[in-house]
């Protein structure tokens, strides 16, 4: 379900922002019952050292993660707009081919106002947000298109170019169906957190508990965890904050059968 999947995204970063805050109240315990030997000058110039290596690798990963899910947003947007694109070039293949493909041409517009309501509508009940290509008719489609009876040239250069079309948009259907499943590597995402902790632990160690440091460490914990909501919620574009928007296949719909 579209909540579902929304709540997964609150439930993970809320669960890293317990972890980072948790860890900086550690920190501050951790002060407290410490000998003073282990807060002296030396050791603490020597944890910034090893905390400075840490935040770099981490800053690192946490820029990997970014990327990847950037990047997997980027591809299924723009693979959803190519698809909208050949889906009103089919149409106008089969508008031209003549009255025999008017039936193709039904069943084109009525599987992409499938697809649309099965993505984008409230009314789901499937966790998945793009309803599998087979389920909204591709190939009885494809049937359609192959059993037209071409009279003239022209007719059969119109049929091939329409089932290479029908073909092709069948590929990227399943290519997005795919890449839906894709999520955000589980033993990377433990490693930033694993590593944003020790760095909390380490600020609230080497820092004289008082209201600002307390709020500070709590907004950079809501920072990080946001971070990684908004990463999270990129590895699902057709559900939650940042969702791949319906223009581009609503606008086709809209040209078809003209």
């Amino acid at each position: 379900m579209r909540e579902g999947m929304f709540m997964d995204s609150i439930s993970t970063s809320g669960t890293v922002f317990v972890c980072l805050f948790g860890g900086a109240l550690l920190g501050i315990f951790l002060r407290k019952i410490l000998p003073d030997e282990h807060l002296s000058s030396a050791s603490r110039d020597l944890v910034k050292m090893g905390i400075g290596t840490i935040a770099t690798m981490t800053a690192l990963v946490l820029g990997l993660l970014v990327a990847s899910a950037k990047n997997n947003y980027d591809t299924q947007s723009r693979e959803m707009t190519e698809m909208s694109a050949k889906i009103v070039l089919l149409d106008r293949v089969l508008a031209h081919y003549g009255p025999e493909a008017n039936h193709a041409r039904d069943l084109l517009r009525n599987s992409v106002a499938k697809l649309i309501d099965s993505t984008w509508s409230d009314k789901r009940t499937r966790r998945s947000q793009m309803a599998a290509p087979i389920s909204l008719g591709s190939e009885v489609l494809f049937d359609q298109i192959q059993n037209l009876s071409p009279a003239t040239d022209a007719q059969r250069s119109l049929q091939t170019r329409a089932l290479n079309l029908a073909v092709d948009i069948g590929q990227m259907r399943w290519l997005m169906y795919q890449q839906e499943q894709s999520s955000l590597s589980k033993p990377l995402l433990t490693v930033v957190v694993f590593s944003f902790m020790i760095s909390f632990i380490s600020f609230s160690l080497h820092s004289p508990p008082n209201g600002t440091i307390v709020v500070t460490l709590f907004l950079c914990a809501l920072s990080v965890s946001g971070a990684i909501f908004l990463v999270l919620e990129m590895y699902n574009p057709y559900s939650g904050v940042i969702q791949i928007p319906s223009d581009a296949l609503r606008s086709a719909l809209s040209q078809l059968g003209q």
